[in-house]
Protein backbone atom coordinates (compact mmCIF):
# COMPACT_ATOMS: atom_id res chain seq x y z
CA UNK A 1 0.00 0.00 0.00
CA UNK A 2 0.87 4.09 -0.48
CA UNK A 3 -0.91 6.49 0.62
CA UNK A 4 0.28 8.41 -2.11
CA UNK A 5 -0.60 6.21 -5.00
CA UNK A 6 -4.33 4.95 -3.21
CA UNK A 7 -5.26 9.23 -4.07
CA UNK A 8 -7.35 10.44 -6.97
CA UNK A 9 -7.06 13.91 -5.78
CA UNK A 10 -3.41 14.82 -4.45
CA UNK A 11 -1.18 14.39 -7.64
CA UNK A 12 -3.48 15.82 -10.31
CA UNK A 13 -3.94 19.46 -7.17
CA UNK A 14 -0.20 19.30 -7.24
CA UNK A 15 0.43 19.74 -11.04
CA UNK A 16 -1.76 22.65 -10.50
CA UNK A 17 -0.37 24.57 -7.84
CA UNK A 18 3.14 23.95 -7.93
CA UNK A 19 5.82 24.89 -10.60
CA UNK A 20 7.48 22.65 -12.81
CA UNK A 21 10.98 22.44 -10.62
CA UNK A 22 9.07 22.21 -7.58
CA UNK A 23 6.68 19.54 -8.95
CA UNK A 24 8.99 17.06 -10.32
CA UNK A 25 11.45 17.31 -6.88
CA UNK A 26 8.42 16.10 -4.75
CA UNK A 27 7.76 13.65 -6.57
CA UNK A 28 9.74 10.44 -5.01
CA UNK A 29 9.24 12.31 -1.54
CA UNK A 30 5.49 11.92 -2.39
CA UNK A 31 6.27 7.70 -3.56
CA UNK A 32 8.37 7.45 -0.16
CA UNK A 33 6.58 9.29 2.14
CA UNK A 34 3.07 7.68 0.98
CA UNK A 35 5.13 3.87 1.03
CA UNK A 36 6.09 4.62 4.98
CA UNK A 37 2.75 6.35 5.74
CA UNK A 38 1.23 2.89 5.10
CA UNK A 39 3.94 1.12 6.52
CA UNK A 40 5.90 1.64 8.62
CA UNK A 41 4.71 5.31 10.06
CA UNK A 42 1.48 3.36 10.37
CA UNK A 43 2.75 0.44 13.03
CA UNK A 44 5.50 2.90 15.27
CA UNK A 45 1.95 5.26 15.41
CA UNK A 46 -0.21 2.13 16.40
CA UNK A 47 2.59 1.65 19.21
CA UNK A 48 3.41 5.02 20.06
CA UNK A 49 -0.44 5.44 20.93
CA UNK A 50 -0.80 2.55 23.08
CA UNK A 51 2.61 3.09 24.92
CA UNK A 52 1.79 7.34 25.55
CA UNK A 53 4.42 8.99 27.50
CA UNK A 54 4.97 9.18 30.91
CA UNK A 55 6.19 12.08 33.53
CA UNK A 56 9.47 10.80 35.77
CA UNK A 57 9.49 13.56 38.08
CA UNK A 58 12.56 13.14 40.24
CA UNK A 59 15.78 10.94 39.64
CA UNK A 60 16.95 7.60 41.95
CA UNK A 61 18.32 10.71 44.53
CA UNK A 62 15.25 12.42 44.77
CA UNK A 63 16.38 15.31 42.68
CA UNK A 64 13.62 17.27 40.72
CA UNK A 65 14.24 16.45 36.81
CA UNK A 66 11.01 16.54 35.07
CA UNK A 67 11.82 13.94 32.23
CA UNK A 68 9.36 12.78 30.07
CA UNK A 69 10.15 8.45 28.63
CA UNK A 70 8.91 7.90 26.00
CA UNK A 71 8.28 4.70 24.02
CA UNK A 72 11.00 3.95 21.16
CA UNK A 73 8.19 4.44 18.68
CA UNK A 74 7.94 7.58 19.84
CA UNK A 75 11.47 8.52 18.68
CA UNK A 76 10.85 6.82 15.46
CA UNK A 77 7.88 8.89 14.12
CA UNK A 78 9.66 12.21 15.21
CA UNK A 79 13.07 10.77 13.58
CA UNK A 80 10.92 10.17 10.25
CA UNK A 81 9.63 13.94 10.19
CA UNK A 82 12.05 16.29 11.84
CA UNK A 83 15.22 14.39 10.34
CA UNK A 84 14.26 12.12 6.97
CA UNK A 85 12.27 14.58 5.47
CA UNK A 86 12.67 17.96 7.28
CA UNK A 87 8.90 18.63 7.61
CA UNK A 88 9.86 21.39 10.40
CA UNK A 89 12.63 22.77 8.44
CA UNK A 90 11.46 23.23 4.90
CA UNK A 91 9.54 26.10 4.81
CA UNK A 92 12.32 27.83 6.69
CA UNK A 93 15.60 27.70 4.64
CA UNK A 94 17.16 26.41 1.26
CA UNK A 95 18.55 22.91 0.89
CA UNK A 96 16.03 20.52 2.29
CA UNK A 97 15.71 17.64 -0.28
CA UNK A 98 17.71 20.26 -2.80
CA UNK A 99 15.22 23.02 -2.87
CA UNK A 100 17.63 26.03 -4.38
CA UNK A 101 14.76 28.26 -2.08
CA UNK A 102 12.77 27.46 1.00
CA UNK A 103 10.40 24.76 0.02
CA UNK A 104 6.66 25.48 -0.64
CA UNK A 105 4.23 25.74 1.82
CA UNK A 106 2.26 23.64 -0.60
CA UNK A 107 4.73 21.06 -0.68
CA UNK A 108 5.12 21.09 3.08
CA UNK A 109 1.22 20.49 3.73
CA UNK A 110 1.39 17.82 1.07
CA UNK A 111 3.60 15.86 2.55
CA UNK A 112 2.13 16.62 6.21
CA UNK A 113 -1.08 15.33 4.78
CA UNK A 114 0.61 11.80 4.11
CA UNK A 115 2.64 11.29 7.09
CA UNK A 116 -0.80 12.67 9.26
CA UNK A 117 -2.87 9.60 7.73
CA UNK A 118 -0.75 7.58 9.74
CA UNK A 119 0.63 9.37 12.84
CA UNK A 120 -1.18 12.55 14.21
CA UNK A 121 0.35 13.16 17.15
CA UNK A 122 3.54 14.03 16.20
CA UNK A 123 2.22 16.54 13.86
CA UNK A 124 1.36 18.96 16.71
CA UNK A 125 5.43 19.25 18.25
CA UNK A 126 5.63 19.42 14.47
CA UNK A 127 4.19 22.48 13.76
CA UNK A 128 4.71 23.89 16.55
CA UNK A 129 8.29 23.73 16.01
CA UNK A 130 7.76 25.01 12.19
CA UNK A 131 5.58 28.17 13.62
CA UNK A 132 8.13 29.03 16.60
CA UNK A 133 10.63 29.24 14.00
CA UNK A 134 8.75 31.29 11.83
CA UNK A 135 7.68 33.88 14.52
CA UNK A 136 11.70 34.08 15.62
CA UNK A 137 12.12 34.74 12.12
CA UNK A 138 9.52 37.49 11.56
CA UNK A 139 9.98 38.93 14.66
CA UNK A 140 13.58 38.72 16.42
CA UNK A 141 16.11 36.80 13.83
CA UNK A 142 19.15 38.65 15.28
CA UNK A 143 18.31 37.81 18.42
CA UNK A 144 17.25 34.19 18.35
CA UNK A 145 19.72 33.52 15.27
CA UNK A 146 21.18 30.16 17.18
CA UNK A 147 17.19 28.82 18.63
CA UNK A 148 15.91 29.06 14.82
CA UNK A 149 18.95 27.17 13.45
CA UNK A 150 18.54 24.77 16.11
CA UNK A 151 14.47 24.26 15.43
CA UNK A 152 14.92 24.07 11.25
CA UNK A 153 17.67 21.99 11.57
CA UNK A 154 17.42 18.00 10.18
CA UNK A 155 20.87 16.97 12.17
CA UNK A 156 19.51 14.49 14.57
CA UNK A 157 22.63 15.97 17.14
CA UNK A 158 21.57 19.45 16.97
CA UNK A 159 17.45 19.58 16.35
CA UNK A 160 15.41 21.40 18.49
CA UNK A 161 11.83 21.27 19.17
CA UNK A 162 9.32 24.15 20.09
CA UNK A 163 5.95 24.54 22.19
CA UNK A 164 3.29 27.04 22.14
CA UNK A 165 1.82 27.70 26.42
CA UNK A 166 -0.56 30.03 26.15
CA UNK A 167 -3.63 28.34 27.95
CA UNK A 168 -4.38 29.13 31.39
CA UNK A 169 -6.76 27.93 33.89
CA UNK A 170 -8.63 31.13 34.77
CA UNK A 171 -8.50 32.04 31.02
CA UNK A 172 -8.59 29.41 28.40
CA UNK A 173 -10.03 31.33 25.19
CA UNK A 174 -9.69 34.63 27.21
CA UNK A 175 -6.37 35.20 26.64
CA UNK A 176 -6.33 38.64 28.35
CA UNK A 177 -6.65 37.03 31.73
CA UNK A 178 -3.29 35.22 31.25
CA UNK A 179 -1.77 35.80 34.96
CA UNK A 180 1.66 34.92 34.52
CA UNK A 181 3.76 37.62 35.26
CA UNK A 182 6.93 38.51 33.93
CA UNK A 183 9.83 40.29 35.69
CA UNK A 184 12.44 42.22 34.59
CA UNK A 185 16.34 41.27 36.06
CA UNK A 186 18.07 43.51 33.95
CA UNK A 187 19.68 40.92 31.52
CA UNK A 188 16.65 38.39 31.70
CA UNK A 189 13.33 37.89 32.44
CA UNK A 190 11.73 35.73 34.81
CA UNK A 191 8.33 34.58 34.83
CA UNK A 192 5.98 32.94 37.24
CA UNK A 193 3.15 31.43 36.82
CA UNK A 194 1.12 28.40 35.38
CA UNK A 195 0.04 27.09 31.97
CA UNK A 196 -3.00 24.84 32.16
CA UNK A 197 -2.37 22.83 28.90
CA UNK A 198 0.87 22.67 27.55
CA UNK A 199 1.79 20.25 24.48
CA UNK A 200 5.36 19.57 24.30
CA UNK A 201 6.43 20.25 27.73
CA UNK A 202 9.59 19.24 27.25
CA UNK A 203 10.54 21.15 24.27
CA UNK A 204 13.92 22.98 24.15
CA UNK A 205 12.32 26.47 23.09
CA UNK A 206 9.20 27.26 24.45
CA UNK A 207 6.91 30.51 23.34
CA UNK A 208 4.67 32.51 26.07
CA UNK A 209 3.11 35.03 26.80
CA UNK A 210 2.81 36.61 30.18
CA UNK A 211 2.34 40.18 31.60
CA UNK A 212 4.22 43.16 31.98
CA UNK A 213 3.73 45.27 34.96
CA UNK A 214 2.81 48.77 34.00
CA UNK A 215 1.68 47.86 30.43
CA UNK A 216 -1.85 47.76 30.82
CA UNK A 217 -4.71 45.41 31.29
CA UNK A 218 -5.69 42.86 28.74
CA UNK A 219 -4.17 41.42 25.70
CA UNK A 220 -2.56 45.02 25.66
CA UNK A 221 -0.73 44.19 28.80
CA UNK A 222 1.04 40.55 27.43
CA UNK A 223 4.66 40.24 26.25
CA UNK A 224 5.83 37.16 24.06
CA UNK A 225 8.57 35.61 25.76
CA UNK A 226 10.89 32.88 24.57
CA UNK A 227 11.59 30.18 27.69
CA UNK A 228 14.39 27.86 26.88
CA UNK A 229 14.37 24.36 28.56
CA UNK A 230 18.47 25.16 30.10
CA UNK A 231 19.64 27.92 30.97
CA UNK A 232 22.14 29.43 29.23
CA UNK A 233 24.74 28.04 31.41
CA UNK A 234 22.85 24.55 30.78
CA UNK A 235 21.83 24.45 33.83
CA UNK A 236 17.32 23.04 34.04
CA UNK A 237 15.59 26.08 33.49
CA UNK A 238 12.70 26.44 36.47
CA UNK A 239 9.63 24.82 34.47
CA UNK A 240 7.67 22.09 36.84
CA UNK A 241 6.13 19.37 34.79
CA UNK A 242 2.80 18.99 37.52
CA UNK A 243 1.43 16.44 35.81
CA UNK A 244 0.68 14.89 32.24
CA UNK A 245 -2.94 14.86 30.80
CA UNK A 246 -4.59 11.61 30.26
CA UNK A 247 -6.29 12.68 26.73
CA UNK A 248 -8.92 11.43 24.79
CA UNK A 249 -6.72 10.61 21.34
CA UNK A 250 -3.30 12.26 20.53
CA UNK A 251 -1.30 9.53 23.08
CA UNK A 252 1.78 9.50 21.33
CA UNK A 253 2.84 12.66 22.67
CA UNK A 254 3.01 14.41 25.92
CA UNK A 255 0.53 17.00 27.11
CA UNK A 256 0.79 18.61 30.86
CA UNK A 257 0.27 21.01 33.09
CA UNK A 258 3.06 23.65 33.89
CA UNK A 259 4.28 25.62 36.46
CA UNK A 260 7.13 28.64 35.61
CA UNK A 261 8.98 29.35 39.08
CA UNK A 262 11.36 32.42 38.66
CA UNK A 263 11.84 30.50 35.23
CA UNK A 264 14.58 32.56 32.75
CA UNK A 265 12.89 34.27 30.03
CA UNK A 266 14.35 36.77 27.30
CA UNK A 267 11.61 38.88 25.59
CA UNK A 268 10.47 38.39 21.60
CA UNK A 269 10.12 41.33 19.72
CA UNK A 270 8.43 44.42 20.70
CA UNK A 271 6.86 43.54 24.24
CA UNK A 272 3.82 45.89 23.43
CA UNK A 273 2.97 43.31 20.87
CA UNK A 274 3.13 40.16 22.59
CA UNK A 275 -0.43 39.28 21.84
CA UNK A 276 -0.09 40.40 17.90
CA UNK A 277 2.97 38.45 17.25
CA UNK A 278 1.35 34.64 19.25
CA UNK A 279 -1.22 35.18 16.78
CA UNK A 280 0.95 34.49 13.75
CA UNK A 281 1.88 31.25 15.48
CA UNK A 282 -2.06 30.90 15.86
CA UNK A 283 -2.49 31.35 12.39
CA UNK A 284 -0.09 29.10 10.92
CA UNK A 285 -1.22 26.32 13.78
CA UNK A 286 -4.57 26.68 12.80
CA UNK A 287 -4.36 26.17 9.01
CA UNK A 288 -2.18 23.32 10.08
CA UNK A 289 -4.92 21.89 11.85
CA UNK A 290 -7.17 22.02 8.35
CA UNK A 291 -4.14 19.91 6.93
CA UNK A 292 -4.08 17.39 9.74
CA UNK A 293 -8.44 17.19 10.02
CA UNK A 294 -8.29 16.77 6.08
CA UNK A 295 -5.74 13.61 6.25
CA UNK A 296 -7.88 12.08 8.40
CA UNK A 297 -10.72 12.40 6.57
CA UNK A 298 -8.84 10.75 3.64
CA UNK A 299 -7.36 7.88 5.53
CA UNK A 300 -11.33 7.18 7.05
CA UNK A 301 -12.45 7.16 3.46
CA UNK A 302 -9.78 5.22 2.33
CA UNK A 303 -10.26 2.56 5.15
CA UNK A 304 -14.03 2.58 4.44
CA UNK A 305 -13.86 1.82 0.59
CA UNK A 306 -11.40 -1.13 1.08
CA UNK A 307 -13.47 -1.89 3.94
CA UNK A 308 -16.89 -2.33 1.63
CA UNK A 309 -14.95 -3.92 -0.96
CA UNK A 310 -13.77 -6.99 0.92
CA UNK A 311 -17.03 -7.07 2.89
CA UNK A 312 -19.85 -9.17 1.21
CA UNK A 313 -23.59 -8.65 2.37
CA UNK A 314 -26.26 -10.33 1.17
CA UNK A 315 -23.91 -11.90 -2.24
CA UNK A 316 -22.30 -8.79 -3.07
CA UNK A 317 -19.75 -6.90 -1.86
CA UNK A 318 -21.28 -3.26 0.35
CA UNK A 319 -19.40 -1.42 -2.05
CA UNK A 320 -22.01 -2.28 -4.68
CA UNK A 321 -25.27 -1.99 -2.32
CA UNK A 322 -26.90 0.92 -2.85
CA UNK A 323 -27.37 2.77 0.64
CA UNK A 324 -23.63 2.35 0.80
CA UNK A 325 -22.79 4.12 -2.03
CA UNK A 326 -25.23 6.88 -1.31
CA UNK A 327 -23.46 6.77 2.17
CA UNK A 328 -19.92 6.52 0.81
CA UNK A 329 -19.66 9.32 -1.88
CA UNK A 330 -20.75 12.46 0.70
CA UNK A 331 -17.62 11.35 2.11
CA UNK A 332 -15.47 10.65 -0.88
CA UNK A 333 -16.36 14.40 -1.68
CA UNK A 334 -16.00 15.97 1.72
CA UNK A 335 -12.70 14.33 1.51
CA UNK A 336 -11.41 15.51 -1.56
CA UNK A 337 -12.83 19.05 -1.31
CA UNK A 338 -11.25 19.57 1.64
CA UNK A 339 -7.66 19.02 0.42
CA UNK A 340 -8.32 21.49 -2.49
CA UNK A 341 -9.08 24.46 0.13
CA UNK A 342 -6.08 23.37 2.17
CA UNK A 343 -3.77 23.47 -0.64
CA UNK A 344 -5.68 26.57 -2.02
CA UNK A 345 -4.56 28.52 1.33
CA UNK A 346 -0.87 26.91 1.55
CA UNK A 347 -0.16 28.44 -1.89
CA UNK A 348 -1.94 31.65 -0.77
CA UNK A 349 0.47 31.94 2.25
CA UNK A 350 3.22 31.42 -0.19
CA UNK A 351 2.12 33.88 -2.28
CA UNK A 352 1.54 36.19 0.76
CA UNK A 353 4.70 35.35 2.35
CA UNK A 354 6.60 36.65 -0.69
CA UNK A 355 4.70 40.05 -0.39
CA UNK A 356 1.42 39.55 -2.03
CA UNK A 357 -0.47 41.97 0.24
CA UNK A 358 -4.00 40.72 -1.79
CA UNK A 359 -3.14 37.04 -0.55
CA UNK A 360 -2.22 38.33 2.56
CA UNK A 361 -5.87 39.06 3.12
CA UNK A 362 -7.14 36.31 1.60
CA UNK A 363 -5.13 33.42 3.64
CA UNK A 364 -6.43 35.29 6.61
CA UNK A 365 -10.06 34.46 6.07
CA UNK A 366 -9.69 31.34 4.76
CA UNK A 367 -7.43 29.86 7.09
CA UNK A 368 -10.39 30.18 10.16
CA UNK A 369 -12.71 28.74 7.72
CA UNK A 370 -10.76 25.83 6.70
CA UNK A 371 -9.83 25.28 10.36
CA UNK A 372 -13.76 26.07 11.16
CA UNK A 373 -15.32 23.47 8.87
CA UNK A 374 -13.04 21.05 7.99
CA UNK A 375 -12.21 19.70 11.68
CA UNK A 376 -15.60 20.02 12.62
CA UNK A 377 -16.30 17.74 9.34
CA UNK A 378 -13.47 15.43 10.33
CA UNK A 379 -15.52 14.63 13.77
CA UNK A 380 -18.57 13.18 11.91
CA UNK A 381 -16.71 11.65 8.81
CA UNK A 382 -14.62 9.30 11.43
CA UNK A 383 -17.60 8.07 13.58
CA UNK A 384 -19.72 7.35 9.81
CA UNK A 385 -16.83 5.53 8.57
CA UNK A 386 -16.20 3.60 12.02
CA UNK A 387 -20.06 2.71 11.70
CA UNK A 388 -19.42 1.73 8.34
CA UNK A 389 -16.85 -1.16 9.25
CA UNK A 390 -18.93 -2.13 12.04
CA UNK A 391 -18.31 -3.90 15.46
CA UNK A 392 -14.60 -4.26 13.91
CA UNK A 393 -14.81 -0.41 14.10
CA UNK A 394 -15.20 -0.09 17.77
CA UNK A 395 -12.38 -2.19 18.51
CA UNK A 396 -8.77 -1.05 18.98
CA UNK A 397 -7.32 -3.62 16.88
CA UNK A 398 -8.62 -1.64 13.80
CA UNK A 399 -7.63 2.31 13.01
CA UNK A 400 -11.33 3.26 13.26
CA UNK A 401 -10.89 4.59 17.05
CA UNK A 402 -7.89 6.44 16.81
CA UNK A 403 -8.64 8.12 13.79
CA UNK A 404 -11.61 9.24 15.49
CA UNK A 405 -10.28 9.91 18.76
CA UNK A 406 -7.67 11.86 17.05
CA UNK A 407 -10.68 13.99 14.99
CA UNK A 408 -11.97 15.43 18.21
CA UNK A 409 -9.22 17.06 18.87
CA UNK A 410 -8.51 19.27 15.85
CA UNK A 411 -12.11 21.96 16.72
CA UNK A 412 -10.39 22.21 19.97
CA UNK A 413 -7.23 22.91 19.55
CA UNK A 414 -6.07 26.29 19.15
CA UNK A 415 -9.28 27.88 19.58
CA UNK A 416 -12.65 25.94 19.43
CA UNK A 417 -14.87 26.21 16.83
CA UNK A 418 -17.10 28.64 18.49
CA UNK A 419 -13.84 30.68 18.85
CA UNK A 420 -12.97 30.53 15.44
CA UNK A 421 -16.60 31.47 13.73
CA UNK A 422 -16.16 34.66 15.96
CA UNK A 423 -12.71 35.06 14.17
CA UNK A 424 -14.48 34.72 10.92
CA UNK A 425 -16.91 37.47 11.92
CA UNK A 426 -13.84 39.71 13.17
CA UNK A 427 -12.40 39.42 9.29
CA UNK A 428 -16.01 40.13 8.48
CA UNK A 429 -16.26 43.37 10.39
CA UNK A 430 -12.55 44.80 9.64
CA UNK A 431 -12.34 44.03 5.94
CA UNK A 432 -15.74 42.87 4.67
CA UNK A 433 -13.73 39.56 3.99
CA UNK A 434 -16.76 38.10 2.71
CA UNK A 435 -16.35 40.39 -0.21
CA UNK A 436 -12.78 39.17 -0.79
CA UNK A 437 -13.95 35.58 -1.30
CA UNK A 438 -16.48 36.62 -3.68
CA UNK A 439 -14.03 39.13 -5.66
CA UNK A 440 -11.71 36.14 -5.49
CA UNK A 441 -14.12 33.03 -6.25
CA UNK A 442 -17.36 34.52 -7.87
CA UNK A 443 -16.24 34.19 -11.32
CA UNK A 444 -17.71 31.07 -10.87
CA UNK A 445 -20.48 29.83 -9.25
CA UNK A 446 -21.57 33.63 -9.92
CA UNK A 447 -25.42 32.84 -8.14
CA UNK A 448 -23.67 31.26 -5.58
CA UNK A 449 -21.80 33.75 -4.44
CA UNK A 450 -23.91 36.60 -5.18
CA UNK A 451 -26.04 35.13 -2.82
CA UNK A 452 -23.51 34.91 -0.46
CA UNK A 453 -21.94 38.81 -0.52
CA UNK A 454 -25.65 39.29 0.05
CA UNK A 455 -26.37 37.19 3.11
CA UNK A 456 -23.04 38.85 4.58
CA UNK A 457 -23.89 42.30 4.10
CA UNK A 458 -27.52 41.26 5.72
CA UNK A 459 -25.30 39.74 8.44
CA UNK A 460 -23.53 42.51 9.41
CA UNK A 461 -26.55 44.79 9.92
CA UNK A 462 -27.66 42.84 12.80
CA UNK A 463 -27.52 43.74 16.24
CA UNK A 464 -23.74 42.48 17.57
CA UNK A 465 -25.20 39.65 19.46
CA UNK A 466 -27.18 38.03 16.67
CA UNK A 467 -24.01 38.59 14.29
CA UNK A 468 -22.35 36.30 16.83
CA UNK A 469 -25.15 33.35 17.17
CA UNK A 470 -25.22 33.37 13.25
CA UNK A 471 -21.75 33.50 12.39
CA UNK A 472 -21.02 29.96 12.47
CA UNK A 473 -23.67 28.52 9.79
CA UNK A 474 -22.21 31.73 7.47
CA UNK A 475 -18.70 30.63 8.13
CA UNK A 476 -19.20 27.00 7.18
CA UNK A 477 -21.37 28.64 3.93
CA UNK A 478 -18.80 30.57 2.88
CA UNK A 479 -16.16 27.53 3.32
CA UNK A 480 -17.85 25.34 1.08
CA UNK A 481 -18.58 27.71 -1.41
CA UNK A 482 -15.02 28.20 -1.50
CA UNK A 483 -14.35 24.68 -1.72
CA UNK A 484 -16.70 24.25 -4.15
CA UNK A 485 -15.37 26.72 -6.40
CA UNK A 486 -12.40 25.34 -6.40
CA UNK A 487 -13.50 21.61 -7.03
CA UNK A 488 -14.83 23.22 -10.34
CA UNK A 489 -11.79 24.87 -10.97
CA UNK A 490 -9.76 22.00 -10.50
CA UNK A 491 -12.08 19.91 -12.73
CA UNK A 492 -11.93 22.01 -16.15
CA UNK A 493 -8.10 22.02 -15.43
CA UNK A 494 -8.11 17.85 -15.40
CA UNK A 495 -10.41 17.81 -17.97
CA UNK A 496 -8.36 20.08 -20.14
CA UNK A 497 -4.80 18.51 -19.16
CA UNK A 498 -6.20 14.86 -19.35
CA UNK A 499 -9.48 14.60 -21.48
CA UNK A 500 -10.41 12.94 -17.86
CA UNK A 501 -14.05 14.22 -16.63
CA UNK A 502 -13.82 12.46 -13.24
CA UNK A 503 -12.92 15.82 -10.93
CA UNK A 504 -15.74 17.40 -12.99
CA UNK A 505 -18.08 14.93 -12.29
CA UNK A 506 -16.61 15.11 -8.61
CA UNK A 507 -17.47 19.09 -8.67
CA UNK A 508 -21.01 18.65 -10.06
CA UNK A 509 -22.24 16.03 -7.35
CA UNK A 510 -20.52 17.99 -4.32
CA UNK A 511 -22.52 21.32 -5.84
CA UNK A 512 -25.79 18.76 -5.89
CA UNK A 513 -25.26 17.82 -2.19
CA UNK A 514 -24.46 21.69 -1.00
CA UNK A 515 -27.49 22.99 -2.43
CA UNK A 516 -30.09 19.69 -1.26
CA UNK A 517 -28.48 17.71 0.97
CA UNK A 518 -30.74 15.14 0.59
CA UNK A 519 -29.96 14.78 -3.29
CA UNK A 520 -28.90 11.37 -5.03
CA UNK A 521 -26.37 12.46 -8.22
CA UNK A 522 -26.65 9.34 -10.01
CA UNK A 523 -24.19 9.97 -12.33
CA UNK A 524 -21.88 10.23 -9.61
CA UNK A 525 -23.37 7.08 -7.97
CA UNK A 526 -22.98 5.49 -10.70
CA UNK A 527 -19.27 5.73 -11.14
CA UNK A 528 -18.25 5.84 -7.63
CA UNK A 529 -15.79 3.34 -8.23
CA UNK A 530 -14.06 6.02 -10.72
CA UNK A 531 -14.24 8.39 -7.97
CA UNK A 532 -13.03 6.16 -5.38
CA UNK A 533 -9.91 5.37 -7.82
CA UNK A 534 -9.09 8.12 -9.77
CA UNK A 535 -10.60 6.27 -12.78
CA UNK A 536 -11.44 7.52 -16.21
CA UNK A 537 -15.26 9.33 -16.30
CA UNK A 538 -16.60 10.25 -19.49
CA UNK A 539 -17.50 14.22 -19.98
CA UNK A 540 -20.73 13.39 -21.16
CA UNK A 541 -21.49 12.00 -17.27
CA UNK A 542 -20.35 15.33 -15.69
CA UNK A 543 -22.45 17.24 -18.02
CA UNK A 544 -25.36 15.17 -17.12
CA UNK A 545 -24.53 15.41 -13.27
CA UNK A 546 -24.18 19.43 -14.33
CA UNK A 547 -27.73 19.44 -15.78
CA UNK A 548 -29.39 17.64 -13.11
Amino acid sequence: MNYAEQDPALRPLLDRVLAPDDRTRVEPLLVELGALAAGEIDRQAGLADANPPRLRPYDPDGERVDAIDVHPAHDRLAEIAYERFGLAAMSHRPGVHGWPTKTPHTVKYALSYLYVQAEFGMACPLSMTDSAARVLRLYDPERYAAEIAALISTDPGHRATGAMFMTERQGGTDVGRTATVATDQGTHWTLNGRKWFASNPGADVILTLARVPGQGEGTRGLGMFLVPRLRPDGSRNAIRIDRLKDKLGSRSIPSGEVTLENAYATPVGELTRGFAQMAEMLNVSRLSNAMRATALMRRAVGEAVRHTRRREVFGKPLFEQPLMRATLLPLLLDAEAALGLVLEAAARLDAADAGDGSARELVRILTPLAKHTLCKRARSLTGETMEIRGGDGYIEDWVDPRLLRDAHLGSIWEGSSNVIALDVLRCLRRTDAHHTLADTYGSRLGDLWHALRTKGDALLELPEDEQEMRVARYADQLSRAVMATLLLEQGEYEWRATGNARKLLVAHAYRALLDDPGALPRPALDRLAELADGGLVPLADAKEAADA
